[in-house]
């Protein structure tokens, strides 16, 4: 083990002259810039304190998080029932966690799951019954409604971009031609666009006395436009599908549904998954959009606090920390992509062992 460890350095780090050189720079100015980078968020930094602390120190102050936070992930929630949109979180990780278990895949109760979820977490969220008091959808903010406009994204737009995509190759001139101009349609604006015509627009197309709650209206919009990019990369991925796939379903004298659902799909799927990860993860970051509409996601509940005159100053911790929330979000997205992509390469090679 020591052996292949020396071996990968000397490879591929000093391999040359020219390469050992840039190794030793690179080496160096990591060395300064962690350095200063760990006086200032770890040894010279204040945890936890007041202001009058914070502004005594010659690192950064870590103690505006300790005391912001609350705000911060739960943006305009009723402070005396921010434990409803906590324990909204709690359900929405313990949902997730358990349809990316490999177990629960298959499993019946799944989509019972998330039925009871959403059901539970609209409640909580919204107030009114049990004794609950009601909180409208405009005070809603923070981290909760970041996950709740990702979760809508993702969910409403994956079968959406599916059938963009299958409609986009279609043998039918008709559907495939709607299908190119609601993708290009909307893929060539902005997202802010799509936003603006879901919260001001759309509602003068309704009659007078019907109205369909306005956060409704944003999530659809961001899945719409998550689908139409969705949908051009699912379709590269179908269209990477060997041609001898089509043929040997065709002998076996399968259904254009059957084919595809049980057959092309899945491989298109394996094809595309690096680049469909990417664009869920964009999906995540995109949510951050809402501030244009006046809804308080956890990056604009951020920007709202920090006008506090007391803490203004230390807004650059409070965005390290709402940075990490992303990176972590992203990081383990991309690893679990990574695991699946794995795992389908596995079984592939022990059924063609067997």
């Amino acid at each position: 083990m020591q052996h292949s460890a020396i071996f990968w350095f000397r490879r591929n780090l000093f391999s040359s002259l020219a390469q050992t050189l840039l190794t030793l720079l690179l080496l160096i100015l990591i060395l300064f810039v962690g350095s200063k980078l760990v006086h200032w968020g770890i040894t010279d930094a204040v945890f936890a304190g007041d202001v009058a602390e914070c502004r005594a120190a010659a690192g950064a102050c870590w103690a505006v998080i300790g005391e912001k936070y609350r705000p911060i992930l739960f943006g305009l929630y009723p402070y005396n029932e921010q434990w409803r949109p906590a324990l909204c979180m709690v359900i929405w990780f313990i949902s997730v966690v358990l349809s990316l278990s490999p177990k629960c895949w298959h499993s019946r109760f799944l989509w019972p799951l998330w039925g009871v979820s959403l059901v539970v977490m609209s409640v909580l969220m919204s107030g009114g019954v049990f004794g609950l008091s009601p909180v409208p959808s405009a005070d809603w903010g923070g981290l909760p409604l970041t996950l709740l406009l990702f979760s809508g994204t993702v969910i409403i737009g994956m079968p959406v971009s599916v059938a963009l995509a299958l409609g986009r190759r279609s043998p039918l001139p008709f559907l495939r031609g709607l299908s190119v101009i609601f993708i290009e349609g909307l893929r060539g604006v902005p997202l802010i666009t799509i936003l603006f015509v879901a919260v001001n627009i759309f509602p003068l197309f309704l009659p007078t006395d019907m109205e369909i709650n306005k956060l409704l209206r944003i999530i659809v919009g961001i899945a719409l436009f998550f689908a139409c990019y969705q949908a051009e990369v699912i379709r590269g991925g179908l269209q990477s599908v060997p041609r001898g796939q089509y043929e040997a379903a065709a002998v076996l004298n399968l259904s254009y549904w059957h084919t595809t659902t049980k057959i092309i799909l899945p491989q298109a799927l394996r094809i595309c998954l690096p680049a469909v990860t990417n664009h869920i993860i964009a999906a995540m970051k995109n949510t951050s959009f809402v501030i244009i509409i006046g809804l308080f996601d956890v990056l604009t509940a951020t920007s709202a606090v920090m006008q506090d005159p007391q803490w203004r100053r230390y807004y650059i911790e409070t965005y390290v920390f709402i940075s990490a929330i992303y990176i972590a979000f992203g990081f383990m997205l991309s690893r679990y992509a990574i695991w699946v992509e794995k795992r389908i390469d596995a079984s592939r090679t022990a059924e063609g062992n067997a």
